[in-house]
C-alpha cells in the first residue's frame, strides 16, 4: 500500500494510515477544514475507488465544487458500526423501524446528535448541510476493510464517502487516470499494489414500511445470482439511464455492475469491458440478447450490432416482468409502471401504465393523461417547462383547465423569456413531445409548488416533493378517471387546477406535497380497480423509478391491499431502470419457453 500526496502543505492522512503507507504528512484528515481523499486501499476497494472526506463540518472546496464537477446529488456518510449509528441516532425514516432495519441489516437510524468515543474525543455526527442538500435522510454504510476502520477510529466521525469519478463518467479504476481527473479536487491518493478488476459502485437501498426497495444493486449484492426460469443462455442489455445488463442460463441470473447512464464513450466502454468480465466470470455465452424498443439507446444499438437473436422488450412491460420474476409469478399478473420516459408500442413516450400481464407478453389496460414536454430532453432538466406544458396544453378529457389568473400566479415567477418560448412552442407543437408519465407528473407540481424549476439530475423535483411532503397528513387533490380509446385514463388536470387553487388560498406547500402523493395513490387505486372489474389479474406488481419514493409506494400498497389483492414489489432488483436488464431476460426466457 502507498499514500501520494500530490500537493504538498494540504491536510493529509490520518496517524495510523501513515504508518501503514510509512509516510509522515503534516496533518490528519480529522481536522474541520480537511479536503477529499482518494482512497482504493483494501481487498474490497479492489473492485471500487473512493473519494472521502470528515462530513461533520462544512464540506472541502473540490467537493462543493459542483461535487467534483457532479450534479448535486446526496452523498453517503461511512460510520463505524450500526451500534454507533443506533447510539447517535435519535429516531427512523421513511416509517423503518429497528427491527426492520436489523431484518435487512441496515442500521436505519438519523445520523444527528453528539457522543465521546472511547478516547475521550466528541464524535460529532451531524452531517454537513450539503452532504444531502434538500432531502431528510441520510446514506449509511459500514467499513468493508481494516483501513476504513482505521480511518474512522482516528477521525472519529462520520466520513463523506462518493465514488471516484467525474460526473457522468465510470469510476476510475487506472491510477493514471485518478490522478489525472481527480488531482483538482483530491488533496492525496491513498492507493492499493493490487489492481482493480472490475467496477463495482455502492449498493443503495432504502426501507419504507418495513419493505426494502433496492435502488442501486451493486457492490455487495452484484453479482451474486438470482433465481430465473431460463434455460438457454441469454442476456438483457438493459436501457439508458442506471443501467446495468443481466447474463442469465441454467436457472440464474447475474445482474452486472451499475454502470450509470449509458450517454457517452466512456459508459459504453465500461459497460462493454464489464460484459466481457462477467462472462468469463460466470461461463455464460448469450445466444439471445434482449433489449429496449428505443432505437437511441446505446444498449439497444449496441445489441442490434450483435451477430446474435435479439428479442425487443417493451420498456414498462421489463420493469413489471422484474418484479414477477423476482417473485416467482409464472401465471397472469397486474402490473403499474410509473417512471420518467419508455418508448411504447405505439411509437409514443409512456410512463404512467397499467398492464394486464404474463412474462411474454401485455396489454395496455390504463394510462396516464399526456402532456407535452417543450423542448424534449430540457424539459426534464427544467421541469418548469415540463409545468407549463401541463398547464397550458395538458391531454383534453373534458376537464377546463386552470383559470388564467392562477396560471400567471405561477408565470411570473418566471423568466419571461422562457415562459414565452415555451408558450410559442406549445401553441405550434414543435418540438414538444407528449407522454403519459408519472415521472413528468411529480416533476410538474414540484414546479408548481416551487421546489424545483430547473434539476441537477433526472429525478431530483420527484426526490424533492417527496421530502417535502414528509409525513404529513392532508386531503387530497381533485382527480378523475375516463374512458379513452378503450382505455382507463387518469385525467390528472382537475388534480393540478386543485393544486393551483389550494395554493392561491394559502394551504402549506408540505400539505399539497402530501395531498398530490395520496392523490396518485387514490387515482391508481381506481385504476386498477376499473381494470380488475374487467376481469385483470389480482396479482399485483410495482415497477418504474417512481416507486422509489417510500411514500407514493406504501400509500398505493395500502390501497390496493384494501381492495383484496395481492401487491408485489422488488427487494432484490432494483424498482428503477437498474432492473430494466433483469426483467428484459425474464421476458426473452419465457417466450423461447412459448416457443419451444
Amino acid at each position: 500500500m502507498r499514500v501520494r500526496v500530490r500537493r504538498p502543505g494540504k491536510p493529509s492522512l490520518p496517524r495510523r494510515a501513515r504508518r501503514l503507507s510509512r509516510m509522515r504528512p503534516p496533518a490528519g484528515l480529522g481536522r474541520p477544514a480537511g479536503r477529499g481523499r482518494f482512497a482504493g486501499g483494501g481487498e474490497d476497494d479492489r473492485r471500487r475507488r473512493h473519494h472521502r472526506c470528515e462530513g461533520t463540518r462544512r464540506l472541502p472546496a473540490g467537493v462543493r465544487r459542483g461535487q467534483r464537477g457532479r450534479r448535486i446529488r446526496a452523498a453517503a456518510a461511512q460510520a463505524p458500526s450500526c451500534q454507533t449509528v443506533r447510539g447517535h441516532g435519535q429516531g427512523h425514516r421513511n416509517g423503518s423501524t429497528p427491527g426492520a432495519s436489523r431484518r435487512h441489516g441496515m442500521c436505519g437510524a438519523h445520523l444527528t446528535g453528539a457522543s465521546r468515543n472511547a478516547a475521550g474525543r466528541t464524535r460529532t455526527s451531524l452531517p454537513a448541510p450539503q452532504v444531502a442538500p434538500g432531502v431528510p435522510r441520510i446514506g449509511l454504510f459500514l467499513p468493508t476493510t481494516g483501513l476504513h476502520h482505521l480511518l474512522l477510529d482516528e477521525v472519529a466521525r462520520p466520513l463523506v464517502v462518493t465514488s471516484g469519478n467525474v460526473s457522468d463518467e465510470p469510476i476510475a479504476i487506472v491510477d493514471d487516470r485518478a490522478h489525472r481527473d481527480l488531482a483538482s479536487v483530491a488533496d492525496g491518493f491513498l492507493t492499493h499494489d493490487r489492481p482493480i478488476q472490475a467496477r463495482y459502485d455502492d449498493s443503495v437501498v432504502r426501507i419504507a414500511d418495513r419493505t426494502r426497495i433496492t435502488v442501486r444493486r451493486a457492490r455487495g449484492l452484484a453479482p451474486a445470482p438470482l433465481t430465473l426460469a431460463v434455460t438457454m443462455p441469454l442476456s438483457g442489455v438493459g436501457a439508458q439511464l442506471k443501467h446495468t445488463f443481466t447474463l442469465a442460463g441454467d436457472g440464474r441470473a447475474y445482474l452486472g455492475p451499475h454502470t450509470g447512464d449509458l450517454s457517452d464513450v466512456a459508459t459504453y466502454d465500461a459497460f462493454r469491458q464489464s460484459y466481457e468480465d462477467l462472462k468469463r466470470l460466470t461461463g455464460i455465452e448469450p445466444e439471445i440478447l434482449a433489449h429496449d424498443l428505443h432505437p437511441g439507446y446505446l444498449s439497444t444499438q449496441w445489441a442490434l450490432d450483435q451477430p446474435l437473436r435479439r428479442i425487443a422488450v417493451q420498456h414498462h412491460h421489463a420493469h413489471v416482468a422484474a418484479v414477477a420474476a423476482e417473485h416467482g409469478v409464472r401465471g397472469p399478473f397486474l402490473g403499474i409502471a410509473y417512471d420518467g420516459l419508455g418508448l411504447g408500442d405505439d411509437g409514443t413516450l409512456w410512463g404512467g401504465e397499467i398492464l394486464v400481464a404474463d412474462l411474454s407478453g401485455y396489454r395496455r389496460v390504463g394510462r396516464f393523461a399526456t402532456a407535452p414536454l417543450p423542448g424534449g430532453d430540457a424539459a426534464v432538466r427544467h421541469p418548469s417547462r415540463t409545468a407549463l406544458g401541463h398547464v397550458l396544453d395538458a391531454e383534453a378529457l373534458g376537464t377546463p383547465r386552470p383559470s388564467p389568473e392562477l396560471v400567471r400566479r405561477f408565470t411570473d415567477l418566471l423568466d419571461p423569456a422562457e415562459v414565452s418560448a415555451v408558450l410559442a412552442m406549445v401553441t405550434r407543437h414543435v418540438n414538444c413531445p407528449r407522454a403519459s408519465s408519472a415521472g413528468r407528473l411529480f416533476d410538474t407540481v414540484a414546479a408548481l409548488l416551487g421546489l424545483a424549476n430547473a434539476v441537477s439530475y433526472e429525478g431530483e423535483a420527484a426526490v424533492r416533493l417527496e421530502a417535502v411532503a414528509g409525513t404529513a397528513h392532508a386531503v387530497p387533490l381533485a382527480h378523475r378517471i375516463v374512458r379513452v380509446g378503450g382505455l382507463w385514463v387518469y385525467d390528472s388536470t382537475p388534480t393540478v387546477a386543485d393544486l393551483l387553487e389550494r395554493r392561491a388560498s394559502g394551504e402549506p406547500v408540505p400539505d399539497l406535497a402530501a395531498a398530490f402523493h395520496l392523490t396518485l395513490a387514490h387515482a391508481t387505486s381506481d385504476l386498477v380497480a376499473r381494470a380488475v372489474e374487467q376481469g385483470a389479474p389480482r396479482t399485483v406488481c410495482l415497477g418504474g423509478g417512481c416507486f422509489v419514493n417510500g411514500r407514493l409506494m406504501v400509500e398505493v400498497r395500502r390501497r390496493l391491499r384494501a381492495q383484496g389483492l395481492r401487491v408485489l414489489v422488488g427487494g432484490e432488483v432494483p424498482v428503477g431502470d437498474g432492473g430494466i436488464s433483469y426483467g428484459q431476460a425474464a421476458v426473452a426466457a419465457a417466450q423461447v419457453t412459448t416457443e419451444r
